[in-house]
């Protein structure tokens, strides 16, 4: 029976990864540190999978960004707009040309913006979106994948390379021509997809793991169809490499017939998210084919519950024989933390909670332990079975009055008083604002001195009096900055907050926390979710104290900050003991005692972002509606209980809203902000087509890249709205918080900003 991993956290167990990108890409290391620390944590990442017992360890499952971006180099998928830089380079396949469709390109006389980013299938990974254009030249430009393979077998460790699948990588991609479908690009890239498995056979691959995720989704028949061509050739092709199919995130239920037909060798199924799956595939499978049980939960951070596993893997041995199986993990341990050996502090993370936890490092041990109690190693499974009794009857997690709250809420709770028509008029007469108000989503830079004052308090190094005067002055120079530049509604910065959903979840009951559990969001951004192990409630105010005193320093408005009880949920490793709906429901109620509280100390604008409520949509449209149905409902009683003079934005970024746009509307929040820089608007024209009643800041500039945009730019971009919605509705804003841009250039693109509504302003009211 083999054991198997599709994929292992890259970012180092102290972000190593995360700091060596950022010094290099600041000048402070060379590019050859740079990739000595790749070549380390790879190493290291290797070794000890190798040790723990793995036979399929993969290679190739490293990025320095992204995996779907180091597909488009492997393809030669380089964005028109990136071709005059890639004419400029000695290597067209270099980490200059890589980091610049990431992050963006401005200098040596470009200016470049970057690719656009999206959520990965549910996850909080951003991947960049592949574009294809009648342009577009298939050609093999990085062998990236062959390296790393040949590095690995120079160590003496026989890996597994990780591709993802021909067809996934054009689903997800963007099509730039209606004169392109991805049954003509399959031709032009499939050549040079065998090229690459080709490679690999050569340098000694005997299994090649490829990703095939869309296979889990709701698939049109035309790319069905394609599916059978693509792995018809590819084994036509390559005929001595062994092809492990790789779906995961959820079933493939209707595609079941699809997957089991392609002439691969092994098929990997994700029997955490669709357990179910396993009865359909087993009758089926055909005679050729190993099948690889994703048992152990690549997704969150609870133990396993090896019973559950057993019955699972000894059902498929039964049909099967143990010969046809591998043990897996669901999917790529990337969304993981590292090693949960490495939380140490027990006032952190106390060992009651502890001890039903499990990173990326106890996850491998788990999948070798399943393989060991088949064997007839029945102490770990008494050592498991405890864990599960205890964590079933703790008094630290269950709380029956929070349950009762959750019961008792009726169909008002989730009401405004009044419809947004008239709130609208009333929030006009208070407020005062200009046509195309200007403001920021929130957070401003965090630079290394707030940090370390936030570290300082943590260590007792300052008191709270000494750390409460700094984050005040600090609100007082934003206060006063942002009056300088003429924002019409103001923000205090959230210099006290290290993350929008970890500084909500420290001051929430039934949340706990880790040192070091951090894991990759996008690029070298890597965060570090919380964990809500119970019930939830919250026993005080969490950010009035912050935004009352912002509010006494400036006569504009002053937006109150909270994150919405969706985006916490999507945002945190999630209890697995109850339904997902009853949790969010237990944070909608605190972030509504929280709104409530602020509206009596007197903020009339607060803004409960909600990011994360497209990437939580499930992958199949038959389950989109009860999903949709609960996550409105939790918002709307998150921001009901204020009157209607109170205004509530919420903020929503990297994602499409077409397919969704129904609910978003019955969110029935006053304002929403949107990301829509790097759609140039195009995000924007779902908005249009519905005729969404409601106010709407579509983002006028990219914060995810270092570029400054100028105001012509943006008033370009706002002329794009203008004809697409009222003038009346529109504010103007970046598409999304400031907290990881630097202040030289957060303040000259916000200054540029501020001139682009004021001119566009201008101009209107001259027309008219």
């Amino acid at each position: 029976m083999f054991t198997n991993i599709p994929g292992y956290p890259r970012i180092g167990s102290n972000r190593e990864l995360k700091k060596a990108c950022e010094s290099y890409w600041t000048g402070k290391i060379s590019l050859e540190k740079l990739e000595l620390t790749a070549r380390l944590l790879r190493q290291q990442n290797w070794e000890h999978l190798q040790q723990a017992g793995i036979d399929l360890i993969p290679s190739n499952d490293f990025s320095f960004y992204d995996q779907m971006l180091d597909m488009c180099l492997a393809m030669g998928v380089i964005p028109a707009r990136f071709r005059p830089l890639q004419q400029k380079l000695a290597d067209p396949a270099c980490l200059e040309l890589y980091f610049a469709m990431g992050r963006g390109y401005q200098k040596n006389g470009l200016d470049i913006t970057a690719m656009e980013m999206t959520k990965w299938f549910d996850t909080n990974y951003h991947y960049l979106v592949p574009e294809f254009d009648t342009q577009q030249q298939f050609t093999l430009l990085s062998k990236k994948c062959v390296l790393e393979f040949e590095e690995a077998k120079r160590l003496g460790i026989h890996t597994k390379p990780v591709l993802i699948g021909p067809l996934s990588f054009l689903i997800l991609g963007k099509i730039k021509d209606p004169a392109l479908n991805n049954g003509i690009l399959l031709q032009q890239l499939l050549p040079v997809y065998i090229q690459l498995l080709a490679e690999l056979q050569r340098a000694g691959a005997t299994w090649v793991q490829i990703d095939e995720p869309c296979l889990v989704t709701d698939l049109v028949a035309a790319d069905k169809e394609l599916y059978a061509d693509a792995y018809t050739k590819i084994n036509a092709a390559v005929p001595d490499l062994k092809i492990l199919l790789t779906t995961y995130f959820g079933g493939l239920q209707d595609n079941t017939g699809l997957a089991l037909q392609l002439p691969v060798q092994a098929l990997h199924i994700d029997l955490v998210r669709a357990p179910e799956q396993l009865d359909s595939i087993l009758p089926q499978l055909p005679s050729h084919m190993q099948l690889s049980l994703g048992v152990v939960d690549g997704r969150n951070i609870w133990k396993n519950n090896y019973d559950d596993s057993l019955s699972l893997i000894q059902k498929a041995v039964q049909a099967l024989g143990a010969a046809r199986i591998m043990l897996s993990t669901s999917c790529s341990l990337l969304h993981t933390p590292y090693d949960l050996d490495l939380e140490t502090d027990e006032q952190v993370l106390s060992p009651a909670i502890k001890q039903w936890m499990a990173f990326a490092k106890q996850k491998v041990a788990e999948v070798i332990a399943l393989k060991n109690i088949l064997a007839g190693d029945n102490s770990l499974l008494d050592a498991n079975r405890q864990a599960m009794q205890n964590r079933k009857t703790s008094p630290l997690i269950h709380k029956q009055a929070i349950k009762e709250r959750v019961k008792n809420i009726t169909a008002a709770d989730a009401q405004r008083l009044h419809p947004f028509p008239i709130r609208q008029q009333i929030q006009e007469a208070v407020l005062q604002l200009p046509l195309f108000p200007t403001t920021t989503i929130g957070s401003f830079p965090q630079t290394a001195e707030i940090r370390k004052l936030r570290a300082d308090l943590k260590k007792g190094s300052i008191t709270p009096a000494d750390y409460d005067a700094q984050i005040k002055a600090a609100i007082r120079e934003a206060v006063q900055w942002q009056e300088d530049i003429r924002l019409d509604v103001l923000v205090h910065g959230e210099f006290e907050r290290n993350d929008m959903v970890e500084y909500f979840g420290e001051q929430l009951d039934g949340f706990v926390f880790t040192q070091n559990g951090w894991v990759q969001s996008y690029g070298s951004r890597c965060v570090k979710p919380p964990i809500i192990f119970g019930d939830i409630q919250r026993p005080a105010p969490m950010t009035v104290q912050w935004s009352s005193y912002a509010q006494s320093l400036t006569n504009k408005p002053m937006k109150g900050m909270l994150t919405g009880p969706v985006t916490i949920l999507q945002w945190s490793f999630v209890r697995n003991d109850q339904p997902r709906a009853t949790t969010t429901l237990q944070i909608a109620l605190a972030i509504r005692d929280e709104v409530v509280d602020l509206e009596k100390a007197g903020i009339q604008i607060i803004q409960v972002d909600e990011p994360a409520i497209r990437e939580g949509l499930p992958l199949r449209k038959a389950d989109w509606e009860q999903y949709l149905q609960w996550a409105v409902q939790a918002f709307k009683v998150a921001v009901a209980g204020v009157q209607d003079a109170t205004q509530i934005h919420t903020h929503m970024c990297y994602a499409e809203f077409n397919d969704i746009i129904t609910s978003i509307a019955a969110m029935d929040a006053d304002v929403i902000t949107i990301e829509t820089s790097r759609s140039q608007m195009e995000l924007l024209e779902a908005f249009a087509k519905f005729s969404y009643p409601n106010e709407i800041g579509p983002g006028v500039y990219d914060i995810h890249s270092p570029r400054v945009p100028t105001a012509a730019e943006m008033e370009a971009l706002l002329e794009k709205a203008v004809q697409l919605l009222p003038a009346r509705n529109i504010w103007v804003n970046p598409d999304c918080g400031l907290k990881t841009r630097k202040w030289e250039e957060t303040a000259l693109a916000l200054r540029n900003m501020v001139t682009a509504a004021r001119n566009s302003r201008e101009i209107l009211t001259a027309a008219q």
